[in-house]
């Protein structure tokens, strides 16, 4: 292994575009902690993090959106925006004609396309921008001013409107700095830019959360599984779970079903080209981690909803206790009505995201277009409806696998008693979304290997 390392350094061409992509990283994390110029994080520190859904919120969007939404960062908003926008549009070329003529002209429409995904990107980064002033930071200035500095401060004691402005517009540009970042490690770094800058963020949480469970939560000592305490047994069964868990990720992820093509025959002068046979793979986990994406966003609306309509003594102490009693069934923990509908949230999207980014039809036009063919299946709707056939079956196992690794975390957190910040990565959208970057960036180095005649860093 390091001998293959020494050789990666040693190709220029890619030497200069790792050193490139660290240092766009470095970066990246650097200016992760610049807070808004205005805001007092003395005083913010002082008031806490929003509890309940809120937090959950606040924590869930920050692990998988390369944001740091607590500290009121210049990167408050992350890259969610951008991938909110790319996932619309792409959601927009399976139903809407001119998105999806657009995709059909190739590069030049693509590049249109993320012309148009950039313009949304800015929209929505002054809706969630507001949205965040709106509901976290005001949250803080309850006695009168808190965290904001009196300059902000308009004559009544109230946040100006300049204020407002200049922390939208900020947090704003910060998330459109963020996505040319993203994009320069596209074109001259290594590896996809916004997945890597994802998966950074991601990384950087580990050390923090293995610090708070050594130092805060666990105690050197046999204490006994299941008394409450994280003693030296409990530590041993989750570094077990760790390597467990990461190896049925890898497995997953890497699983493919292969579907066994035939190539026609062209017979030119007295050569033969063609009639070769080779093999169509079609991923077992096709839908990634956008169905866990999905599932718990979705799944946190009635959470929030139900918590706000507790306070909502105008409809009568009747339909307060009511509220009261079905809030908890829909909060993430031990509730198995949470788990149930998760799982099943989890089939359903999957189902629906595969639908989408999957077309039978398509690949069975391209097959017979490169005159090449499935033994046994006629070119065409056969063919068609075989690959359909497959991708549902297939389909059925990597959802399962998905609500497996999604409700790992709850199970870890709430059997052996160690916060939900640690046990999330345990699986979930943090180690699946890590998972799949590192394999893609080794793929892209290997690359760069294969074509200069060297081995590849997986192979022996």
């Amino acid at each position: 292994m390091w001998e293959k390392l020494r050789i990666i350094f040693t190709i220029p061409e890619l030497r200069k575009k790792i050193f490139l992509t660290l240092m766009l990283l470095g970066i990246y994390r650097i200016r992760y902690w610049i807070t808004l110029p205005m805001v007092d994080q003395a005083k913010l520190q002082t008031v806490g993090q929003p509890a309940g859904n809120l937090g959950n919120v606040i924590n869930q969007v920050a692990m998988f959106s390369a944001s740091n939404l607590t500290k009121a960062t210049i990167f408050g908003l992350g890259i969610m925006p951008y991938i909110s926008a790319s996932i619309i549009f792409q959601l927009l070329g399976s139903v809407w004609k001119p998105i999806e003529e657009l995709k059909k002209e190739g590069e030049t429409g693509q590049k249109k396309i993320n012309e148009y995904t950039r313009y949304m990107t800015v929209i929505l980064c002054l809706i969630q921008s507001w949205v965040y002033v709106k509901v976290y930071l005001l949250r803080t200035t309850a006695d009168g001013g808190g965290m904001i500095a009196d300059a902000f401060l308009n004559a009544n004691g109230q946040l100006g409107f300049g204020w407002q402005v200049t922390a939208i517009m900020t947090m704003t540009c910060g998330t459109v700095f963020l996505m040319w970042i993203g994009e320069q490690i596209d074109e001259f770094g290594i590896g996809n830019g916004i997945s890597l800058l994802i998966m950074a963020g991601i990384v950087a949480r580990m050390p923090g959360a293995l610090w708070d469970l050594l130092a805060n939560q666990a105690q050197f000592k046999l204490a006994g599984i299941g008394s409450g305490t994280i003693g030296v047994e409990s530590l041993i069964i989750l570094a077990t779970l760790f390597v467990v868990v990461v190896f049925g990720v890898v497995f997953i992820e890497l699983g493919q079903r292969r579907i066994p093509t035939q190539s026609a025959k062209h017979v030119r002068g007295r050569r033969v080209y063609g009639g070769a046979r080779q093999f169509l793979p079609l991923k077992v986990n096709q839908g990634g981690v956008m169905p866990i994406i999905f599932a718990s966003s979705l799944l946190m609306l009635p959470a929030m909803l139900l918590n706000a309509a507790v306070g909502w003594t105008f409809m009568g102490q009747g339909w307060v206790d009511f509220f009261s009693r079905v809030a908890p069934i829909f909060s993430r923990g031990t509730s198995f009505v949470y788990n149930l509908l998760y799982v099943v949230l989890i089939y359903f999207f999957c189902y629906f995201w595969t639908a989408i980014t999957f077309n039978p039809k398509e690949m069975s036009d391209n097959l017979k277009d490169y005159g090449t063919f499935i033994p046994g299946y006629r070119p065409g709707k056969r063919t068609a409806d075989y690959l359909e056939k497959v991708m549902v079956r297939i389909t059925y196992v990597g959802s399962g696998f998905l609500a497996v690794v999604a409700i790992v975390p709850t199970i870890i957190s709430s059997s052996l008693g160690v916060s939900f910040q640690v046990a999330a990565f345990y699986g979930g959208t943090g180690l699946l979304i890590a998972v799949s970057v590192a394999f893609d960036l080794v793929h892209k180095i290997d690359s760069h290997l294969v074509m200069r005649n060297y081995r590849g860093l997986l192979e022996s």
